[in-house]
């Protein structure tokens, strides 16, 4: 079951460093990814943000940039 979902878009560096960062924190099926562009609710809320980490148990949120330690903590 997912624990975090990682807003990004395609074409974005700063969402390719933070998947690989997350990846270090979490198995790959820990994640969900979801591009803002498929909502325009999450691109109003996201578009200047990106990427963002949200936990699907607590609802807190990281926005970049953030450390493996803020993920384990967003984890917590």
């Amino acid at each position: 079951m997912a624990k975090l979902t990682l807003f990004y878009t395609d074409g974005c560096h700063l969402c390719e460093q933070a998947h690989e960062l997350v990846l270090r924190c979490v198995d790959s099926d820990a994640v969900v990814h979801q591009d803002i562009v498929d909502d325009p609710q999450l691109m109003a809320d996201y578009q200047t943000s990106i990427p963002v980490l949200k936990s699907t148990d607590s609802a807190r949120t990281l926005f970049w940039p953030f450390t493996e330690q803020d993920i384990k903590e967003l984890l917590k």
